[in-house]
């Protein structure tokens, strides 16, 4: 799955155990601008370095997996969790500025040799 949104904050990465480390990234999803939703996703091992070069702000393109297990508690009630599970992450251009005109010599005229008129009306 995939989703395209700006980055609201990033987590710092939280060693959970002596062999695993996990860290969050929030992203601002604006599907309607008037009420944007705020995703929670986060990254394992070494995929937590995907999040260095980000900075709050940065659009980003995000895929990820969907992840669901239960969980049962002392007293037999089960509840249900999901997780968002980033395998990548792409930084996206800026697409509000226009791309700059290639830059081209003046034509010249190959046909003619140098100080000859050509008498051709078009």
């Amino acid at each position: 799955m995939e989703i395209k949104g700006k980055v609201h904050e990033i987590g710092a990465i939280q060693q959970v155990s002596e062999t695993f480390k996990k860290r969050d990234l929030i992203i601002e999803y604006a599907e309607n601008p008037t009420y944007p939703e705020y995703i929670r996703f986060e990254a394992l091992q070494d995929k937590t370095a995907l999040f260095d070069s980000l900075k709050a702000g940065d659009e980003v393109e995000v895929s990820f997996n969907l992840r669901g297990r239960p969980w049962t508690n002392k007293d037999g009630v089960t509840s249900y969790f999901n997780s968002l599970v980033v395998w990548r992450l792409t930084a996206l251009t800026n697409t509000g500025s226009a791309p700059a005109a290639p830059q081209y010599a003046a034509p010249v005229d190959v046909n003619t040799s140098a100080g000859e008129e050509d008498d051709l009306p078009f």
